[in-house]
């Protein structure tokens, strides 16, 4: 017996990956609580790094580039979870912005979505509603 699979291609309101890359990991809890607040009761949490910094601490070549890495952060947050509904997105985008401060301020992180077409074993409280 399988998970269950969403063909979402059909639907009018299609769900769509969240990511959001933040740059300060004492905002995750935040983060988190602020979603929980909003309905969404999923997501995956990665520690990452961002490519200038490996690049520039394994990298001989590009080791210039340390100066350059003096303002971001050596670890990086990454928030990825799957969201039904476009008012919920917009809202989880919106309380990442107010936790974090502005993303168009440089090393606070990145935030963009994805369209899913289709989605394979999504928890049960997370998938769309029967018709």
């Amino acid at each position: 017996m399988g998970y269950p699979t969403f063909d979402l291609q059909h639907r009018s309101e299609i769900m769509e990956l969240l990511v959001c890359v933040v740059n300060r990991d004492e905002k995750l809890e935040q983060i988190l609580s602020g979603f929980l607040e909003l309905g969404v009761t999923g997501a995956t949490v990665l520690h990452s790094e961002g490519m200038g910094r490996v690049l520039s601490q394994e990298v001989p070549v590009f080791a210039g580039l340390q100066t350059l890495m003096s303002r971001s952060r050596p670890q990086n947050t990454t928030i990825l979870s799957v969201i039904e509904s476009p008012e919920v997105l917009q809202r989880a985008v919106d309380m990442v912005q107010e936790v974090c401060g502005s993303f168009d301020e440089p090393s606070t992180g990145i935030i963009f979505t994805i369209p899913l077409n289709r989605v394979i074993g999504l928890a049960q409280e997370l998938s769309p509603e029967e018709d």
